[in-house]
């Protein structure tokens, strides 16, 4: 099965408008300070049967034609989006974060599940023949099935509108992504064993196999494989091209541990999100190649994946009103009151709390593949799928616009939320105008900022008042063009001369930059900065460390 001449000429105009309307519609509402996922969802949904399939039925047959060889490749190409966008959220995930904040994501997770299974199982099983079932032996299966589809969220989606909303590497993102994360295996391996019920799950591995399958590739991946891929970095940099050889490796192995998750049941994009914080956390990997990741993926793949979503079903096909709103009411109700409670039981404030329930409350592609494989094994009918779908389409396109109404105004970012293990260098630098040059050029590469308006701004904050505190620390500052805080930290073995009052040398120098309209956000960090080095023994013992590196990870764990 190959393309032709013709199919080839529509497959790639196909992809071409499909890139176009989402670049178009994405830019929209970014200009409206809304995310880009949005637009690019609504763009599937207008060149899909829903309104394009209305307006211009010939075109739209011809530009997405039903023929098996097209309808293959695009199958391919949405897939491999998902899994390259899964492998760079992975990137961006600290696992340290995620390991401290285990306690707040598993009951997020945990409530996120039990809550709205229970909501869509118990009106599933009391009222059957609503939803066409009237098979007394799938009245189980089905109810089963419909708490699964009400409790499993979208992790694609969720980590591009992380990313949109420049929260993917705060504590409240990381809490969002382990919780999904967690959520989505077990949604996956519960509709697994539903699949074993009917009869129709695929494959020769047993439901028990897949469970210690998965368990035992995530505990390898995570503690033994992280230090296998730390070891293997410096020789793949030192005798490969730059960034070519890194880029193949990182590729290469996400492409397979997301085929093992697959052949294990699991879907593809568990393995490149596993592939993803095992190779985000060595420091080998360099922030120039992570970018480069980065916006390759984002803004090329990830949108012809969000597009498909609108592409998949007609909307106002087998439309039930009462059954949409049902759907939708279940699917809110539970995930945002269930993710919110396990948050707020986790120790994160009300505001916080609401922010997560609405960022775990998104669906998308996921449920509309849980839905097509239900309608596949004729365990669903239409009505149900396009309920779903709707749902689906519904909870992406809502979760980042309420999310962002709860976050304007939240600019309380803690000190953890902004240290980057990128971030950091160790310095032999000979005075302090040199070490806040090293740190200022680090951080103007990174954020696209003029590297001498910075220093000067830096300097001459530093000239009107030196910023050596006590115990070994200098905290130049200023305010910058950035949109959120950026910290960058710089360790000097014999200490530089910044004017403290104790007349200790400087060791440890954390540049701070802040949005130049929170001046109360500086304040605030800065406090924080000075109270974690306020035990001298404590920081006498950090300074001291043979590993300066890990200066990061205390401070964080302060």
């Amino acid at each position: 099965m190959r393309l032709d001449a013709e199919q080839l000429t529509v497959f790639l105009t196909s992809i071409s408008i499909m890139l176009l309307m989402a670049r178009l519609l994405g830019e929209l509402f970014i200009k409206l300070k809304q995310p880009a996922i949005i637009g690019e969802i609504l763009a599937g949904i207008i060149l899909g049967p829903t309104v394009l399939g209305v307006l211009m039925p010939g075109f739209s047959a011809w530009l997405f034609p039903k023929t098996p060889e097209i309808q293959v490749a695009m199958d391919g190409i949405f897939s491999l989006a998902v899994i390259m966008l899964l492998l760079v959220s992975g990137l961006e995930v600290d696992l340290a974060v995620v390991v401290r904040q285990s306690k707040t994501a598993f009951l997020t997770s945990f409530m996120g599940i039990i809550f709205p299974f229970a909501l869509g199982f118990a009106l599933a099983y009391m009222y059957p023949n609503y939803f066409g079932i009237n098979d007394e032996k799938m009245r189980l299966i089905f109810s089963l099935f419909m708490g699964t589809a009400m409790s499993i969220s979208a992790l694609p989606v969720i980590a591009r509108t992380l990313m949109d909303l420049n929260l993917i590497r705060t504590e409240i993102g990381l809490i969002i992504l382990a919780a999904a994360m967690f959520g989505d295996l077990a949604g996956w391996i519960i509709f697994s064993l539903i699949l074993s019920m009917m009869g129709a799950g695929g494959g020769t591995l047993g439901f028990s196999d897949k469970i210690l399958l998965i368990l035992g590739f995530t505990l390898f991946m995570l503690l033994i494989g992280r230090k296998i891929v730390n070891k293997i970095f410096p020789y793949i940099q030192k005798y490969f091209v730059h960034p070519g050889g890194v880029l193949n490796f990182i590729f290469i192995l996400g492409f397979l541990c997301a085929a093992f998750t697959e052949f294990i049941g699991v879907h593809a994009i568990f393995g490149a999100f596993i592939v993803g914080i095992t190779i985000g956390d060595t420091a080998h990997l360099r922030e120039k190649t992570r970018e480069i990741i980065h916006q390759f993926v984002t803004n090329i793949f990830a949108p012809l994946f969000f597009v498909s979503i609108g592409l998949r079903v007609n909307l106002l096909t087998n439309f039930d009103p009462l059954l949409v709103l049902i759907v939708v009411f279940i699917a809110f109700t539970g995930k945002v009151i269930g993710c919110g409670l396990g948050a707020y039981w986790g120790n994160m404030s009300r505001r916080d709390s609401l922010v997560i329930g609405f960022g775990m409350n998104s669906r998308g592609a996921m449920e509309i593949i849980l839905g097509l494989l239900a309608l596949q094994f004729g365990l669903i009918q239409d009505k149900v799928f396009v309920a779903l779908v709707i749902m689906a389409v519904f909870t992406s396109l809502i979760s980042a616009p309420v999310m962002n109404y709860f976050l304007k105004g939240r600019m309380d970012f803690s000190l953890r939320d902004i240290l980057d293990r990128q971030m950091f260098i160790i310095s032999s630098a000979p005075d302090k105008d040199s070490v806040i040059r090293e740190m200022v050029s680090l951080a103007a590469k990174k954020y696209n900022i003029d590297e001498e308006t910075l220093f000067q701004q830096v300097k001459s904050r530093e000239e009107l008042i030196p910023t050596g505190i006590a115990n070994y620390l200098a905290v130049p500052h200023a305010k910058a063009k950035v949109s959120r805080p950026v910290a960058v930290v710089a360790f000097h073995k014999e200490g530089l001369d910044f004017e403290a009052s104790d007349k200790l040398p400087a060791k440890v120098i954390l540049l701070l930059l802040t949005p130049q309209d929170k001046s109360e956000l500086q304040l605030k960090l800065l406090a924080e900065i000075a109270n974690k080095f306020k035990d001298k023994d404590s920081v006498e013992s950090l300074i001291n460390t043979d590993k300066p590196e890990s200066i990061i990870s205390a401070l964080k764990n302060a």
